[in-house]
């Protein structure tokens, strides 16, 4: 193997699966809004990311098990796993829209069990290893990706119940609880990252696209509830539809207003700091959250019978897929890092 492809195996961040996720998102929304040919290009995009990134993965866990390991220590780097279970689920739900449930399955398969293992092996590791005082600045809006691969998994649950009835009551079970469980793991981290913002200054450059996530999280929260209502009768889905529903639009409602304030962030940051707009594989993080929102109108809309809200879905699909090429456009060229001039000011 080439010693440049050995290097980028090597150094493979755990958060790779991001671009899959953004790219999966897109063409889910594309798709909703009746653009079947124009969503081929993020789902190709999509499918050709996660075959590489899956290689490139296996080949690191067999050649650089040390580094691989070293990442589920890492508190700042060991939470971007998470990506994985998102972003399998998402080209599971992908291949689900595209007519292909046989793909679907092991999809699903392999996000569930990956959703088992690194939801306790992630967070055992890095809050219940040692501590010290570096807990809490490690803590920022990815840890989010916790519940939002929670949800992930409620919506690949939700979704193969019309494909596979003959399982519907297991399925509707799985989907409620990772629902419930997601949407715990978001006050979780919510709580943790206040702490944070109480415990020390915020400076410009810490306040990076992944913060995006906390919206994109309350999103696909959203997302998740509108599938698991629209699920036929099961036990549990009986249960708590009423409370989900409502839940889900409550979601919805806090992920618009945090629109504006995310965005006013990036003013403060970029505009008022001056700290360069260029590519970093942090703003897959920023795509992401807005194709999840758009999906999430859409499919709350249809759901709830909201029409409102379902325009706002199908117009806000276009501002997403912009933004997703835009980042993959910028993301073939080779930026030099940062500026940490405002970081610096901030610390004085």
């Amino acid at each position: 193997m080439p010693h440049r492809v050995q290097i980028a195996a090597r150094d493979l961040p755990p958060g790779s699966f991001a671009p899959v996720m953004a790219s999966g998102i897109i063409a889910i929304a594309l798709d909703l809004t009746g653009h079947d040919t124009v969503s081929l290009i993020p789902a190709g995009v999509t499918g050709a990311g996660y075959l590489l990134l899956i290689l490139m993965t296996g080949y690191r866990v067999i050649v650089f098990p040390a580094a691989f390991a070293t990442d589920f220590r890492s508190r700042s780097r060991s939470v971007g796993h998470f990506t994985f279970v998102a972003g399998t689920n998402v080209v599971g739900v992908l291949a689900l829209l595209r007519g292909w449930p046989a793909a679907a399955i092991p999809l699903f398969t392999v996000g569930l069990l990956a959703w088992l293992v690194l939801g306790y092996v992630v967070p055992w590791s890095v809050l219940l290893g040692r501590r010290d005082s570096a807990v809490l600045p490690a803590v920022d809006g990815t840890w989010l990706l916790w519940a939002v691969s929670s949800h992930s998994v409620a919506i690949a649950a939700a979704d193969l119940e019309v494909a596979y009835v003959g399982v519907r009551q297991y399925l509707a079970a799985l989907a409620i609880l990772a629902w419930a469980l997601g949407v715990a793991q978001y006050g979780v981290v919510v709580v943790v990252l206040l702490l944070r913002f109480a415990a020390r200054q915020m400076c410009p450059a810490d306040l990076d696209p992944s913060y995006w996530v906390s919206m994109g999280a309350l999103a696909i929260t959203a997302v998740a509830g509108a599938q698991i209502t629209e699920m036929d009768s099961a036990p549990m889905v009986n249960a708590t539809r009423a409370v989900i529903a409502g839940l889900s639009v409550i979601a919805w409602c806090v992920a618009t207003w945090l629109i504006p304030v995310l965005v006013a962030v990036g003013w403060w940051r970029h505009i008022r700091h001056r700290i360069p707009l260029r590519y970093e594989p942090g703003l897959w993080s920023l795509v992401f959250p807005l194709g999840m929102y758009a999906v999430a109108g859409i499919d709350l809309g249809r759901a709830d019978h909201l029409p409102l809200v379902q325009t706002i879905g199908a117009a806000w699909s276009w501002v997403a897929t912009a933004v997703w090429a835009t980042v993959l456009v910028a993301s073939t060229r080779i930026v030099p890092g940062g500026d940490v001039t405002a970081n610096r000011r901030c610390r004085r």
